[in-house]
């Protein structure tokens, strides 16, 4: 593979935005088989009995793996490299997505939806585009993180109208093996094109003009990763930054990602139609991720998720009573928060190398990121519970905005304090 291409201008494309594209396709398509189960609550619902309180067991796993996976998926990344560990987890996601339709009980269903798709799609989750980030771009940083964020968060929402008409159509085990084939075909396009890092090919980082050398790993990544996260909890920074991504994940993944659709059925709006929403809000999150990113290369990262925080707390103490326009208030809803999905990614992964240093920052947000998944995971859970009890999300859309604002407040104390202390170089 040459390590350098060119453009019709006859100009030199650095081949750090090769690495980008097929890293944005592997989000993306990572990102939407995640979210898949959204679209067949309802099935199981019908075809099994089983409660939106036990389906919702599994879901919370899935989504709670996705991001506990994080920084261990950083230090294997560092181990093995990124082609490798990229590879491996799709075809994990691909035999796990292929198996589920198999399943006839609900200890499957969590075992599959819940333990293997969850640990596969958490090694291709938000901490990869850190990663590709930080090894292949001195500049542009913020602008590239933002959009493979963007894709990640996109792809939990673009395909599920596709999927929940196949669902509807063709019934929910079509819905699982469509989504394996489409992660299968993705191996041979990560294995033929992804690098590790630009001095595999040498190439410096983008905008760089030297070569820098590849670390040589100095300690066991697993115990890299703990070490990690022995320092952060140590660290008033990190916990900032947690708590607030903590709300990040109880008010996008876990609620919206996983309950709307749900939700909109309960208002007599049908299920392919609720998916539409979502595929537009994942439209809208494309375009407001990626402007983050160029904020975040801009200005103050604290003052941006004090906004991102805010506004999204207002849309979603708006958005129980947008059902009562139907779907045009909910088409209003979907575009504002929307455009706020998950911008909070850019800003908080710049304050985590602010904070334990730039060769830190994906290993450091990949604990932040955990703790994004552990509030979904909880949100998914207790909405579902919420649900089930009182037969409306009412009180769990009106929670999460309250808390979204919780989060806008934390959010301008990061950094506030002197450095904390970093984490030693990988290099031996």
């Amino acid at each position: 593979m040459s390590a350098s291409l060119e453009t019709p201008s006859g100009q030199r494309l650095h081949y750090a935005w090769v690495v980008v594209a097929i890293t944005f396709v592997v989000l993306l398509v990572g990102a939407g088989v995640r979210a898949t189960p959204s679209v067949l609550i309802v099935p199981w619902e019908r075809e099994f009995g089983w409660t939106a309180a036990t389906i919702s067991v599994g879901i919370a796993l899935n989504i709670f793996l996705y991001g506990m996976i994080g920084p261990f998926a950083v230090a294997i990344i560092e181990r093995f490299g990124l082609r490798r560990s990229v590879c491996t987890a799709l075809l994990i996601l691909a035999i796990g997505t292929a198996a589920t339709s198999l399943m006839t009980a609900p200890w499957q269903m969590v075992l599959l939806w819940g333990l293997v798709v969850g640990s596969g799609s958490g090694m291709v989750a938000n901490v990869l585009g850190a990663t590709v980030a930080g090894r292949w771009f001195a500049k542009r940083r913020g602008l590239v993180l933002g959009l493979l964020t963007a894709s990640s968060a996109t792809g939990q929402l673009v395909f599920l109208p596709m999927l929940a008409s196949l669902a509807v159509g063709q019934g929910w085990r079509s819905v699982s093996l469509v989504v394996a084939a489409a992660t299968l075909a993705l191996i041979p396009l990560a294995a033929l094109l992804l690098r590790d890092r630009p001095a595999d090919l040498g190439l410096p980082r983008y905008g760089e003009d030297t070569v820098t050398p590849t670390p040589v790993l100095a300690e066991n990544p697993a115990v890299r990763a703990l070490r990690g996260l022995r320092i952060g909890l140590q660290s008033r920074d990190f916990w900032l930054l947690a708590g607030t991504f903590f709300i990040c994940g109880a008010s996008t993944n876990g609620l919206i990602g996983t309950h709307l659709i749900p939700a909109c059925i309960d208002h007599g709006i049908a299920e392919v139609t609720a998916a539409g929403l979502l595929a537009l809000m994942g439209i809208c999150d494309l375009i407001g991720t990626t402007a983050s990113g160029w904020l975040t290369d801009r200005f103050d990262s604290r003052k941006l998720l004090a906004w991102y925080y805010g506004l999204r707390g207002l849309s979603l103490i708006f958005l129980p009573y947008s059902f009562d326009y139907s779907f045009y208030g909910l088409s209003l809803f979907a575009v504002f928060y929307g455009l706020d999905w998950i911008a909070t990614v850019p800003p908080t992964v710049q304050l985590a190398g602010k904070s334990f240093g730039e060769e830190n920052a994906a290993l450091m947000f990949g604990w932040i990121a955990a703790a994004h998944q552990i509030g979904a995971a909880s949100a998914a859970w207790l909405a579902g519970m919420v649900r089930t009890d009182s037969g409306t999300y009412l009180g769990a859309f009106v929670s999460a905005g309250l808390l979204c604002l919780v989060a806008a407040l934390m959010a301008v104390f990061v950094g506030r304090k002197p450095a904390e202390p970093v984490l030693r170089p990988l290099t031996a």
